[in-house]
């Protein structure tokens, strides 16, 4: 095992003016680009025509990986505590610091790496703002009470919805008049409980796909508002957890993961968008599934047959015995109903684990209009490795018992500081050909590698 711990801690500039922070008393609210009070499609379900246009949008590369180029140039250092500078630029401002010249912000794509990376959390944004209505249209209010929710819930995944109309709007005004519309979504949910852990998997992967790039982004100012935003995500991920009768916070860090890793899972769920959408440059990976995906809709997640193993593993309800099934279960450690903590006296998943996984395969169709395909870096020849990224750490666990599209891996015994168990919460797992030394701010250096995924894995 080989462990690389790392510090880890979403419309062009045309005539369109740049969202005000600051207004005067004779100003107004300029008007977005393109208004995301409209609802957008009705409709929801799998995508059955044919492709006009296939794969990521794309220039010649320049290189296959990017090579490790040694340490940055230091020129400050802080031994002391004291200011180092023999100046303050004013009164009570230290030296140093970006965008404090007194130049007026400008809040749009300085580079193509901000404008994809801005465009990919649109396509978050939408999905989102979609998913949370949908389930409170697809399901009766006794469905709801029977999961534990009520009416005051309701009005807050309603609220949730209403807090994306926003987030849609902020990007598709730094974006431009290209910025994409809200497409048509396929979901894989059938009742309530499964609606609130598909909500919980994926604002995790949208939280921490916009982690990713955000220190990279050339437009700081287009980073500060979209840092704005994902705070409101991260809230809203702790209160699906909560919803779903799990800790809500019980990670150290949260972790950032690259574009690719945020667009592979997200794609297989947008069915079709309008003709002419603005398309992404990131990668689709082959799908990864983890086939002893860990149940949180049971007491004990070891009992039984494992759930049905889809696509990025949406939880599944059915089939859970009565004795085993958490949901309004006696005892307190045993009930998994929605709660503002739960402690479960059973742990989802626990070092030494085996981890069963299986994975798709290159050339395959996905996302919207099934018009993007998965594909793989030469440099990614065979697959040895399943990399745990979570917190602070991207950890290497050696591939057991590979054959064909499957193999297992044991999950680590890994920790941050001080015993923070590293493996928690939902984490991503992928399949790597090799193992480089990355850290949170260079975890992209991984991408040539990937053979498959990333996946969920449900760890607590």
């Amino acid at each position: 095992m080989k462990s690389g711990s790392i510090v880890f801690l979403s419309l062009g500039a045309l005539a369109a003016a740049a969202p005000q922070v600051t207004l005067t008393p004779l100003s107004g609210p300029i008007p977005p680009v393109r208004s995301s009070e409209v609802t957008g499609p009705t409709s929801h379900g799998p995508f059955s025509g044919t492709p006009t246009v296939t794969g990521a949008l794309s220039r010649p590369a320049t290189a296959m990986s990017i090579a490790p180029a040694g340490s940055p140039v230091v020129t400050y250092t802080n031994d002391n505590g004291d200011l180092q500078a023999t100046y303050m630029p004013v009164p009570y401002q230290p030296a140093g610091g970006q965008g404090l010249n007194g130049t007026t912000p400008y809040y749009h794509p300085l580079s193509d790496f901000d404008y994809e990376s801005l465009t990919l959390a649109l396509y978050q944004e939408w999905i989102e703002l979609d998913l949370f209505h949908n389930g409170l249209a697809r399901f009766s209010v006794q469905d709801f009470e029977a999961a534990g929710l009520t009416a005051e819930d309701r009005f807050l995944i309603e609220f949730m919805a209403d807090q994306e109309v926003g987030h849609a709007t902020l990007l598709s005004n730094i974006l431009g008049p290209a910025a994409p519309p809200q497409c048509t979504y396929n979901y894989p949910y059938n009742t309530v409980r499964e609606f609130i852990d598909f909500c919980q998997k994926l604002t995790r992967f949208g939280e921490s796909g916009v982690y990713g790039f955000l220190g990279h982004l050339d437009s700081r100012e287009s980073a500060t508002l979209l840092l704005q935003s994902i705070s409101t995500e991260a809230r809203q991920q702790l209160i699906f957890r909560q919803f779903d009768g799990l800790f809500p916070m019980p990670v150290w860090f949260e972790v950032g993961v690259p574009q690719s890793f945020a667009w592979t899972l997200l794609a297989p769920y947008i069915s079709s968008c309008p003709a002419n959408t603005t398309r992404l440059a990131w990668q689709n990976f082959p799908s990864l599934t983890i086939l002893n995906q860990p149940n949180p809709a049971k007491t004990n997640p070891n009992l039984g047959t494992p759930q049905p193993a889809t696509g990025s593993n949406p939880l599944n309800s059915s089939g859970i015995a009565d004795s085993n099934r958490c949901i309004h279960a006696s005892g307190e450690s045993s009930d998994c109903g929605p709660a503002i903590s739960q402690n479960r006296s059973i742990p989802l998943s626990y070092p030494g684990r085996p981890i069963h996984l299986s994975w798709g395969n290159v050339n395959q169709t996905v996302g919207p209009n099934n018009s993007y395909v998965t594909s793989r870096s030469p440099l990614a020849d065979a697959p040895r490795y399943a990399m745990f990224l979570s917190q602070l750490n991207a950890t290497y666990v050696p591939l057991l018992n590979i054959s064909g599209n499957t193999a297992s891996v044991i999950q680590p015994n890994m920790s941050t500081f001080a015993g923070d168990p590293a493996v928690n919460g939902t984490i991503f797992i992928s399949v790597v050909s090799q193992n480089p030394y990355v850290t949170p701010f260079n975890v992209s250096m991984v991408l040539p590698y990937v053979w498959a995924g990333p996946s969920l894995y449900q760890a607590g």
